[in-house]
């Protein structure tokens, strides 16, 4: 069985739409859908692709996932009453973008996935907000594997493909389909097959996504266009910079 990651869609509907036209996809038997999935410029149309697959479709909880419910719940759609906080105002904009049944979906995803020897998570195997870089040390790493009898981890969240080793465990990072932080403007993902794993990275039409973030309405346009399609934001540079904060308390 060959298992498609994908992490932090971010509500990007054509860089979703573009892996799942990629050669590559194609040899999927089955899809993991690993957290912060609508959160972003058109959550309900990424929903509503992902949920036309002619596949099975597992899904994971990502942080995002767990504040647009929250968001939902509590009427809070309006992202202009969240002048300072960027994360707030992509919580609001898409819980006032989705219907009901969307967020029963959002609700309804698993804390991790065990599928083809490998156990896939958002942030760490304990915790869907935890952060793993490619600098985390083993010692920061090692209590976060503990009790996974997996060989194989898969996470998300810091939007940057690599992989770490703990003893006789790898932890990958799928990358993110919709906002990497990957120094490239393209759309990036994993495939794993009996316990392997294989990065994959897509091409995307940068003009026709950056257009289609614009058209949204979605308040932060402009930053994540800047970020991820006209500078792309350096893997190593985000993924110090996580660190880092961590380390610091």
């Amino acid at each position: 069985m060959t298992v498609a990651a994908l992490c932090d869609i971010h509500g990007n509907l054509p860089a979703l739409d573009a892996v799942l036209a990629d050669p590559a996809f194609a040899r999927a038997d089955v899809v993991v859908i690993g957290g912060d999935v609508a959160a972003g410029p058109l959550p309900a149309e990424v929903l509503d692709r992902l949920a036309q697959l002619e596949l099975p479709i597992r899904w994971v909880r990502g942080n995002a996932d767990r504040e647009v419910v929250a968001s939902f719940d509590r009427g809070d759609t309006d992202a202009s009453v969240h002048p300072d906080d960027p994360a707030a105002r992509a919580d609001a904009y898409t819980a006032g973008r989705i219907t009901r049944a969307q967020r029963d979906l959002l609700a309804s995803f698993e804390d991790v996935v065990s599928l083809e020897g490998a156990r896939f998570c958002h942030g760490s195997p304990r915790d869907d907000n935890e952060i793993i870089t490619a600098f985390t040390p083993a010692e920061r790493l090692a209590p976060m594997l503990d009790g996974v009898d997996e060989a194989l981890v898969v996470c998300g969240h810091t939007h940057h493909q690599f992989e770490l080793r703990a003893g006789d465990q790898r932890v990958v990072n799928a990358g993110s389909v919709g906002m990497p932080y990957q120094g490239d403007a393209a759309a990036f993902w994993l495939l794993v097959e009996g316990g392997e794993h294989e990065l994959r990275r897509t091409d995307i039409d940068v003009d026709a996504v950056a257009a289609a973030i614009r058209a949204s309405g979605y308040p932060d346009a402009e930053h994540l266009i800047e970020m991820c399609l006209v500078e792309p934001v350096e893997a190593a540079y985000v993924a110090r910079l996580f660190e880092d904060r961590v380390q610091s308390g």
